[in-house]
């Protein structure tokens, strides 16, 4: 799934691999708890150093003999991730110098193809470096005493871990060509000076608008993605969704809810593209976050950040239960980010007496219960079986275009004016509002100005009539629709308003308005015939 070389990073438990993660790929991604067995799947993350990009793995502790279920499984992602590695860190504790579980997890190492470099972590301190030079009776020559929480020593140990890599590919080769060739073409443009030679003299050249367009296109495309991520209740099937989406087991599957706590990023080749699956951990009630374990909260907050980075969100619903009231707390929190939604009702197999209208009729109920919903794909699927899970990646990636659709100006005020004929908006206490006109202003999510007298009055129920008929003319499904009202600054004269002595004066615009030293423009052409029609009411002839 990537042509960058692969890090990984492994070790007992609780000798700081998750720390050692987050320092190399430069942000807190893995939890960190100081209790064992915190981390459980495998966690990637991008790194960069001297100019050379690798993947970084953290993985859960090596046990020989876990004894338990799911600890199992968490030896089988770290084993996974010894296969596929390129490199191999391992960590050992500096502080509690060498124990059996370091020997035993050593013996495992050896046979892997990768080379090793030992990384003996929590040395703080001249003496604990000293110290960690008893890890060299393991038969590595590479031993670098570090502290991954301060960030001593990590930098020589970047060092030797670039050194080690398998030389670049030519897909890394042809992308640093392709990215040197961006940076002088925007160093150029930012000088705006190129010098083009004649003989022995230089002439200035100014660049060409839209030069390297292509270039710099390619490389966004290149570097696009789109950012799916599985969100819901805990055990509700979201790891299962993402095995089966894959074809391999990705994340540990347990029926014991919490069994995930980071959330995990996968890419995925998708037609031309790529697609980045982010499987997150149960989404609790507030109450049982707060007084559950600390893993259990930092689970919930990197779940949530997760929809905040994805550009789109899977709500996967436990079919057999139904829609509950946390379903809709995500669902709604997901809308206010403004990230596009599609809903997955998993463990559909498990529903008794199904007939050819239970969809239908599953569908019709959860909207009358969360209309706020309405916009969102509904899809049933068995993750267990494998039943139409593709239609998931297929809806999110549709939504993920609604999401960037951009609707030309005048198209939209058509659809605007038609609107206001077919109904008007309801009075407010300053009287009716009139919309004038209306723009996009940016997309993802398609955002809407509309420009209005008395803006602050238009009322809910006219916005969302107006939200419908511009899903109904351009569709927008599976994303949210913001629709912004704003006074509009007039420079015409909108009628006549009542002075502060009650009498009916002509309302004009600021740039039209007598100057205190002589009469305006207006009264300038017309000579004193203004005045006489306003007390007579009779027109002079003009000349």
């Amino acid at each position: 799934m990537t042509s960058l070389p692969i890090v990984a990073i492994v070790g007992r438990p609780n000798v700081g691999k998750s720390t050692l993660f987050n320092r190399i790929v430069g942000h807190r991604t893995a939890i960190v708890e100081d209790r064992a067995r915190t981390t459980r799947d495998r966690i990637y993350g991008d790194a960069d150093w001297n100019g050379r990009r690798f993947i970084a793995v953290d993985t859960g502790g090596l046990e020989i003999r876990p004894g338990d279920p799911i600890e199992e499984r968490v030896q089988e992602q770290a084993r996974l991730a010894i296969r596929e590695a390129d490199l191999i860190v391992f960590v050992v504790d500096s502080i509690s110098g060498m124990t059996p579980a370091d020997q035993e997890a050593a013996d495992l190492l050896r046979t892997a193809k990768a080379p090793v470099l030992v990384a003996a972590n929590k040395a703080d301190n001249d003496k604990r470096e000293l110290e960690a030079a008893e890890f060299y009776s393991l038969g590595w020559e590479e031993t670098y005493p570090i502290s991954a929480a301060h960030g001593r020593g990590v930098a020589d140990l970047l060092d030797a871990i670039v050194w080690a890599l398998p030389p670049e590919s030519e897909k890394e080769l042809a992308r640093k060509r392709r990215q040197a060739e961006a940076d002088e073409l925007a160093r150029e443009m930012a000088t705006a000076r190129r010098s083009r030679r004649h003989g022995d003299e230089e002439e200035p050249v100014e660049p060409v608008p839209g030069e390297g367009d292509e270039l710099l296109a390619a490389l966004e495309d290149e570097e696009q993605s789109v950012s799916i991520a599985l969100v819901g209740r805990p055990n509700v099937g979201k790891s299962s969704l993402l095995n089966s989406l894959l074809g391999e087991d990705r994340a540990i599957v347990s029926e014991i809810p919490g069994t995930t706590r980071d959330a995990i990023d996968t890419h995925l080749q998708w037609g031309r593209g790529e697609i980045v699956l982010i499987d997150t951990a149960g989404v609790r009630r507030p109450g049982k976050v707060a007084s559950g374990a600390d893993a259990e909260r930092y689970s919930t907050l990197r779940a949530l950040k997760a929809v905040d980075r994805a550009d789109v969100a899977v709500l996967v619903i436990d079919a057999s239960e139904g829609l509950t009231a946390q379903d809709a707390h995500i669902a709604g929190f997901v809308a206010e980010e403004g990230r596009g939604l599609v809903i997955a009702l998993n463990k559909w197999d498990l529903l008794a007496e199904k007939t050819d209208r239970t969809f239908d009729e599953y569908v019709t109920d959860m909207r009358r219960e969360v209309p706020f919903l309405d916009f969102a794909p509904v899809v049933s699927i068995s993750a267990k079986t494998g039943q139409r899970v593709s239609r998931v990646l297929e809806l999110a990636v549709d939504v993920w275009g609604e999401r960037r659709k951009r609707i030309p100006t005048p198209e939209l005020n058509r659809l605007v004016r038609a609107a206001s004929l077919r109904q008007a908006p309801p009075a407010g206490k300053l009287g009716p509002p009139k919309i004038f006109y209306a723009t996009q202003v940016s997309v993802a999510p398609p955002t809407f100005v509309f420009f209005a007298r008395h803006a602050d009055q238009v009322h809910f129920s006219y916005k969302r009539f107006l939200e419908n008929q511009l899903r109904e003319e351009f569709g927008f499904d599976g994303t949210p629709v913001r629709l912004l009202f704003r006074e509009r600054a007039s420079g015409r004269a909108e009628g006549p308003t009542r002075g502060g002595d009650g009498s009916r004066t002509p309302r004009t615009s600021g740039h039209r308005a007598a100057s205190p030293s002589g009469p305006g423009p207006r009264a300038a052409r017309q000579g004193t015939s203004g005045s006489k029609r306003l007390t007579t009411g009779k027109r002079k002839p003009q000349r």
